[in-house]
């Protein structure tokens, strides 16, 4: 094991947890460079299992012998161990500004993303997360996503990014288990272009929304759609009018009391479980 104990702030090893700005981790000029941080140890060993390349570890000298389970069998991009950097307490959280979960973070290369039309090749429900900002809801998309039987998440061009920390975390790392990708570089590509590829690929989309034409999510035509793309709205504002008005359903859910919204984490939730539900029962 490479154990390096941390005696200098400058290090500049030590960038990726306490210097570079989530833009400058994810390197958009070169992005075969980008990084992410996967925090506390559950999350760690979902990236590793799905296939992440760790470059280096940052934690809690307590927890270096609970570490070695994680990287075991794990080597660095040239072949070397690891290098794993460790401190007290106080200097980590000094370092990086806040405590960390379970004293764990591990910086990872950014893993190359797939093309729309290959992720939705053998996909029958995926999601799509339009400009979504809060990354808190999008781990937990994520999260309900993977659970309840979600083939793949798109997310638009506007929306938060799924490797950002703190979405890394709230999916409790289901962000790695789930296949994605950003349907779209530029808000140009979306909502016209997106939608048109979606519809390329045999999709049928269901703009999550209220409105006077909005059916049931128990509907049966919408139940019965071979492949269905179900989109999910910011927070607030919800979907795009340009988009609704390009959909082939426009979807509420039945609600009591007056309620007429949902957040958009307990929303996804719902769908998903209706949706992917009646996908499962019919046997496609």
């Amino acid at each position: 094991m490479n154990i390096i104990e941390i005696n200098s702030w400058d290090d500049p090893r030590l960038d990726a947890y306490a210097r570079l700005t989530e833009a400058q981790l994810r390197n958009r000029l070169e992005p075969e460079r980008g990084l992410f941080i996967a925090e506390s140890p559950k999350v760690i060993a979902r990236a590793l299992a799905a296939g992440m390349q760790p470059l280096s570890f940052l934690m809690e000298r307590q927890h270096l012998a609970a570490a070695r389970t994680l990287i075991e069998g794990c080597t660095a991009e040239d072949g070397s161990d690891i290098p794993m950097f460790t401190g007290s307490t106080e200097i980590l959280s000094r370092l990086t500004g806040f405590e960390l979960t379970r004293g764990v973070l591990c910086a990872m290369r950014r893993p190359a993303l797939p093309s729309v039309e290959d992720l939705l090749a053998n996909a029958r429900r995926v999601a799509v997360l339009e400009g979504i900002v809060d990354h808190t809801n999008v781990g937990a998309a994520f999260r309900s996503a993977a659970a309840l039987g979600i083939d793949a998440v798109l997310v638009t061009p506007t929306c938060c990014d799924p490797l950002y920390r703190r979405s890394v975390r709230v999916s409790m790392g289901t962000v790695f288990q789930v296949p994605w990708t950003r349907i779209g570089q530029t808000p140009d590509d979306w909502p016209d272009r997106g939608l048109e590829r979606l519809h390329a690929c045999g999709f049928s989309t269901a703009a999550m929304a209220l409105s006077d034409n909005s059916v049931s999510l128990s509907d049966a035509a919408l139940n019965a759609c071979e492949r269905l793309a179900i989109i999910m709205g910011t927070e607030g504002d919800g979907l795009a009018k340009r988009t609704i008005a390009q959909c082939d359903f426009t979807v509420r859910i039945p609600m009591r009391h007056g309620v007429d919204s949902l957040n958009v984490a307990a929303a996804s939730a719902v769908a998903f479980y209706q949706l992917c539900s009646s996908s499962n029962s019919s046997g496609k």
